[in-house]
């Protein structure tokens, strides 16, 4: 198991996909980060060095990730609801905020608009 920004990988794990379990993280991002520290694509986590590990994480910690991405895009949609913009009260009554047709097909804007984002 190999350690990285606090969570332990199967040493069997491809790089890039041990990369996008990180919630903020996604394939562009992955890459980037993998060219920038010289990782091939294929590279799987039991061969990185000590070095590229800790650089990795160094790395990973001057972004914002996990939680901290979570609560920013709450405290977003909470101001957008405070200001009273159109776009908060659609979130606030959990219905499609980027025009979408309200007429059919609303069930996922109502499923997706509930979820952590009102409060």
């Amino acid at each position: 198991m190999v350690l990285i920004f606090g969570v332990n990988f199967p040493e069997s794990q491809l790089v890039s996909r041990s990369l996008r379990t990180f919630y903020g993280l996604g394939p562009q991002m992955t890459t980037s980060l993998m060219a920038k520290f010289h990782i091939h694509k294929t590279a799987k986590v039991g061969v990185l060095g000590e070095k590229q590990i800790n650089s990795l994480a160094a790395e990973l910690s001057g972004m914002t990730l996990e939680n901290d991405l979570r609560r920013q895009l709450v405290d977003n949609i909470k101001r957008l609801r405070d200001m009273g913009t159109y776009r908060g009260r659609r979130h606030a009554m959990g219905l499609p905020v980027r025009g979408q047709r309200t007429r059919t097909q609303i069930m996922n804007a109502r499923k997706f608009n509930r979820i952590e984002r009102r409060g």
